[in-house]
């Protein structure tokens, strides 16, 4: 019998169980997937503590990466052995084995380990859509990432830099500036001994940053707002600081005329072309290395609770798998 993480009421991390929990064979237009690595994201804590309330019981996680080991009727990309991985769920990868949609899985190119792979799928396809599709950056564009230490910064901020963008990333402690330095940012800000919204001032000139991508929510929402030059895009993608604060509109008008969107993946790899896309664009940069994909943290998937308590305590680093 498979086992996986589920939970039958929201809470904290001790609610995490590892039970059994067999999803049998796939539906026609799906297939099964024997993981051999699942991705922990940040969005994983909204959906335990309720912030994203689910309907119970249920699993939890939205990627991972592994073998087709059946495909259900009607399927013709896949065949049994191929290795694959997939970001957008359903929810449930945190799992020895799951049934997924088979337009929502793409191939593992072969210069891409599982591990990587796994922790890509989520994270790296919100570096693509912030980057490639929410604000297009270019070369010349100067500008701010919050986390830039994170799962997600520390591959946008490599990105953004090979664009030929100057990256002002934050970070909560000197070894994690460290960190954002080492993956494309040429200013690192100490959020926690600095003002980041002066520095961002500071570096440019008075003139603010077109975009600003913020994560952290609650407490960096309304300094973001100020780093944003006249016609600036606040892309608010996160809130592991807490959700942000509602918004006066008249604001947006006094500090300039500014945007703000809310974006999820979900919404912009709905289309199962634009995920390949997505995807491929994703990892012929990997495959390049132009994108350095670091795990640096791993656990049993039975210690998905411990995973959960260092993540929300900003412990961690770059990627973390679960290893089933």
């Amino acid at each position: 019998m498979a086992r996986a993480i589920r939970i039958h009421e929201h809470g904290g991390p001790e609610v995490l169980r590892f039970e059994e929990s067999d999803p049998g064979s796939p539906m026609p237009g799906w297939v099964r997937i024997r993981h051999r690595a699942v991705g922990l994201n940040y969005i994983d804590t909204y959906h335990r503590s309720g912030l994203y309330p689910l309907a119970l019981p249920s699993g939890l996680g939205l990627e991972a990466a592994g073998v087709v080991e059946e495909v259900g009727q009607d399927v013709t990309r896949w065949k049994i052995g191929d290795r694959v991985a997939y970001g957008t769920g359903p929810l449930g990868a945190y799992a020895e084995v799951a049934n997924v949609p088979a337009d929502r899985a793409v191939a593992i190119p072969d210069a891409v380990s599982d591990e990587a792979a796994a922790a890509l799928m989520l994270k790296g396809l919100t570096a693509w859509f912030l980057l490639r599709r929410t604000y297009r950056v270019k070369a010349g564009d100067t500008i701010l990432f919050h986390a830039a230490a994170g799962g997600v910064g520390t591959l946008a901020c490599q990105w953004a830099n090979h664009l030929g963008a100057t990256v002002i990333g934050t970070a909560g402690s000197e070894a994690k500036a460290k960190s954002a330095r080492e993956h494309g940012c040429a200013h690192v800000i100490d959020y926690s001994t600095e003002n980041f919204t002066r520095r961002v001032q500071e570096i440019t000139k008075g003139e603010g940053v077109p975009v600003v991508y913020d994560g952290v929510g609650k407490a960096t929402f309304d300094g973001s707002i100020d780093c944003l030059r006249p016609l600036g895009l606040m892309v608010s993608f996160g809130n592991a600081s807490g959700p942000p604060p509602p918004v006066n509109l008249a604001t947006l008008s006094q500090a300039g005329s500014l945007f703000i969107t809310r974006p999820t993946l979900m919404h912009y790899t709905r289309d199962p072309g634009e995920l390949a896309a997505g995807a491929a664009e994703l990892f012929e940069l990997v495959g390049k290395g132009v994108i350095k994909v670091e795990v640096n943290q791993r656990y049993p998937l039975s210690e998905a609770a411990a995973a959960h308590r260092d993540l929300e305590a900003r412990k961690t680093t770059g990627a973390t798998v679960l290893l089933p």
